[in-house]
Formats: structure tokens, sequence, C-alpha cells
């Protein structure tokens, strides 16, 4: 999948006259997926479907897509082994992809082009992903005029199972089903000239009996097709809060389930949409980074404390080659500033040594519910701290020491407890006061500082992050 990480779509061009403006957040433990009967088959032989997906877990089975009449059914799905497999008859006939796809810092944009009445089998089922042809082998191909379960009136679903089970972890944009019509993925989307990503464009299929465009624009209406065939979708467990605009136009920052830390914390310890992280170690520091690194700019968000005991909140530079070691406590990695919040003091790496500042420099934020703001100043190589809206007025504008002048990502530390983090994209809580950057974008509990952004793509190309 090198080639394709390489030019994943995330988000970091301007996309001209075309905007993704929502996406929809899939939680397995919370057992979320929509579905829909359709009321008559349509055509079961010829037929598109479009997605835009950004994957927040890993090393798991996730049912991407499904439609089962009980017995047999066509679907794809991600592996535990994260390859990806177009599955058109129930394990008859399948495709599985020779690349994994890991990369939860981007959007992939995938086309399943389906036309069962060609006379050439290898251009019966087709997988594209960010415009290119999916490379993989399948173990016998479909047979000539076969009729697929996809568009059949029975059960179809995204991002679960038949067996209710292999639930999806991320995030959906952008759903269109052409019913009737096996169409190229340049029906959807285009490569950018300028930066050589494959982006979105305004698609205007003939959408057929079936057909649907899921673009989950209004909160009250999210299962709404906006195709014009009403063709509606139920959720299920699902609520407002879970609209995001993080999208493929527009993607933000999120905990990386890829850094992996002495103890091994990510293992099931960061859920919805990758933004809730909970220490499960049972005794050691559990640690977590953003998804994205930045050398400038200045930047904020958000963290409420779910559990209010132990936390370390700051950033950590990645570009030393050392930063993640099975010997250190994530807080105390090389070029690591955090804000001890149980101690109310700085912590912070200085020449290779860790140290540690006076305490109750701050306020001892240790309510559940507390929210927590960083604003990190790359620019001038400083970070202050916000609690519950308020500046920090003690250790504001504090040097980063070993991290300045580096490439720094958002760090997180925490022994057996949970919080929730808000890079503006998409939060668990639904912030009261809702207000955005000075671009207009994120959604946050408190306003940024004047002069301080969301960690998006958009802010980051105008920027310089």
């Amino acid at each position: 999948m090198e080639t394709l990480q390489r030019t994943a779509n995330r988000g970091s061009i301007s996309t001209g006259n075309y905007e993704i403006d929502n996406s929809l957040k899939f939680e397995p433990d919370n057992s979320e997926y929509i579905y829909r009967t359709p009321s008559s088959a349509g055509n079961r032989r010829t037929w598109t479907l479009s997605f835009w997906l950004k994957r927040t877990e890993l090393g798991a089975s996730m049912r991407i897509f499904e439609a089962w009449d009980g017995s047999t059914g066509t679907s794809a799905l991600f592996t535990d082994a994260d390859l990806f497999i177009l599955d058109l008859n129930a394990g008859s006939n399948y495709f599985t992809s020779s690349g994994v796809f890991r990369d939860t810092a981007a959007w992939y944009h995938f086309v399943i082009r389906v036309d069962t009445t060609s006379g050439t089998a290898s251009e019966r089922a087709r997988v594209y992903v960010n415009g290119s042809e999916l490379a993989g082998s399948w173990n016998s191909n479909i047979g000539q005029n076969t009729d697929l379960t996809w568009n059949q009136d029975v059960a179809h679903n995204f991002a679960r199972f038949h067996n209710n089970d292999s639930f999806v972890s991320g995030y959906y944009a952008e759903i269109i089903n052409v019913d009737g019509t096996s169409l190229a993925p340049t029906a959807f989307g285009e490569v950018d000239e300028d930066s050589g990503i494959w982006i979105p464009i305004d698609a205007s299929p003939t959408y057929g009996t079936n057909g649907f465009k899921l673009e989950f624009k209004t909160a009250g209406g999210l299962g709404a097709d906006t195709s014009g065939n009403g063709h509606t979708w139920t959720l299920n467990a699902i609520a407002a809060a879970d609209q995001a605009t993080d999208t493929p136009t527009n993607n933000f920052c999120t905990l990386n389930p890829l850094v992996n830390f002495k103890y091994g914390t990510n293992a099931g310890g960061m859920t919805n949409g990758a933004t809730v992280f909970g220490d499960n170690t049972g005794g050691g520091i559990g640690g977590a980074f953003g998804t994205f690194g930045v050398t400038a700019g200045k930047w904020y968000w958000e963290v409420k404390l779910t559990q209010q005991s132990s936390h370390y909140i700051g950033v950590s530079a990645v570009d030393d080659g050392d930063n993640v070691k099975s010997s250190s406590d994530p807080h105390q990695i090389n070029s690591t500033f955090n804000f001890n919040i149980g101690a109310a003091r700085i912590e912070y790496i200085n020449g290779g040594s860790v140290t540690a500042g006076s305490l109750d420099a701050f306020t001892d934020f240790h309510t559940v519910g507390d929210i927590i703001g960083i604003a990190l100043n790359m620019d001038d190589n400083q970070i202050s701290i916000y609690g519950n809206g308020t500046l920090q007025a003690g250790v504001a504008a504090s040097s980063l020491y070993d991290a300045a002048n580096k490439m720094v990502v958002p760090f997180h530390g925490t022994i057996n407890d949970e919080c929730q983090y808000n890079f503006g994209g998409y939060s668990v809580w639904t912030p009261s006061s809702a207000v955005n950057d000075a671009n207009g974008y994120g959604t946050f509990e408190y306003s940024p500082p004047s002069g301080y952004y969301s960690l998006c793509t958009k802010n980051l190309s105008e920027y310089g992050g």
C-alpha cells in the first residue's frame, strides 16, 4: 500500500469548486451502523459503489458494507491483518488486496465497479482506491451474468456484518450507489494537478432504481438520501452528535493507534473516531500521539477529563528517531513537554534529562468534566494551557525546550484514566458553545486564542504547519 498511502487524500490541498462538508463517525463499542432494505430489486449484475473512509482502529475484522439474503451476500471488509477483501458471493468469489490499509491519518476513496454481463472475466468486478486499480488476486472470477445480492430487496448494511459483529471503527463520507451502470473512479474524483492527490468531484451519475447518495449533511436526518430517490437509511445507535466535519476535503487530526508505547496502551485504548483515549495497562503510564505533526504555526485543541486522576498533556517531537522506547515512560521520552495535571506543574526534557517545574504552578484540574485547552505556538516555540477557558498565567507561553524547532505532535499520557480529545473535526461530547477558529473550522467548547487554529489540513496548508 506504499503508493496508495503516499497519494491518499489527507485533504491537504484546496479542492476548488467542490467540498465534502460532513462525515459520519462509527464506533464498534456502541454497535453503530446504518441499514436499509430496498422495496424492490434493482440491477444485480451492473452497479457501482463509491465511498470515502478514514480508519481509526486497526487489527480487527471490520465489515465495510454488506447485502445479505439469509444464505448468501455481497460485501467488503478489512481483515484482522488489515487487508481489503471484496466478497461477491459469500466466499465463493472474492478478491484480496496484496497490500494493507494502515494509514489512520488519511481518507481512502473506494470505488467498487461491477458488471457481470461482461464477456471479459477480469472486467466483471474491479476495485479502485484513490483512483488506481487495487493490486490483489481473486480466488475465482465471478461467472458471466451472475446475479449478486447487492441491489436485491434484502437487508443492506454499512459498518456491520449480518451476525451483528465486525463493526467498523472510523468515518464514512459521501457514499454513492449507482444502480445499473458500471462507472470508472473518474466519475467521482480526479487527481489534483498541483499536489498529485486524489480529490472528490461533484458526481452527478444516473442513480437508477436503488441508487442513493449519503452526505450526512443534516444532524437531524443523517440517513437521508440526497440523490433525489428518497432512499433513507436507518441509524442504529447513531445520534446527531456523531456527525463530523472531518472530511476528505478538510482532514482533522485524531489520535494515532499505530504508536505503541512501553505498556502497549493502544490495544483497545482508543475509541469514538480515535478521539477518546483510555489507558488500560493496569498501572503503567500509557501514551498517545496525534496523527498530525507541525513545525510552524499556532494551533489549538481541547481535552475533556472523564476520569480525573493522572494526566500528562502536551506535545512530543517525532523527528528525533528514538522517541518511543520500550524502556521509557511516555511522558519521559526525548523532546517531550507536558503539563502534569495532577501535580499542576510543567515537565519537560532538557538536555536529555527530565526537568519538573514547581508544584501548583497552575490550577489543579481534578474535576470530571474539566476541559483543558492547549495553545501551541511553533513560531515562537511556546506552549500554553487553558482550564475551562481560562489561561493559566503562571505557565503561559512556556518554552518547549528540547522540543523547540522540531516536528511535534499532540501528546497524552495517563495512568488508568480516560479523556476525550477534540481537535475540532469530531468530539464525543457536544460543545455547548460550538465556537470555531477564525477561519470557521473546528467546533470547540471555548474560543481558540486569537491567531490560533484547529489542526486541520486547510489550516495547515495556509499556515505552513
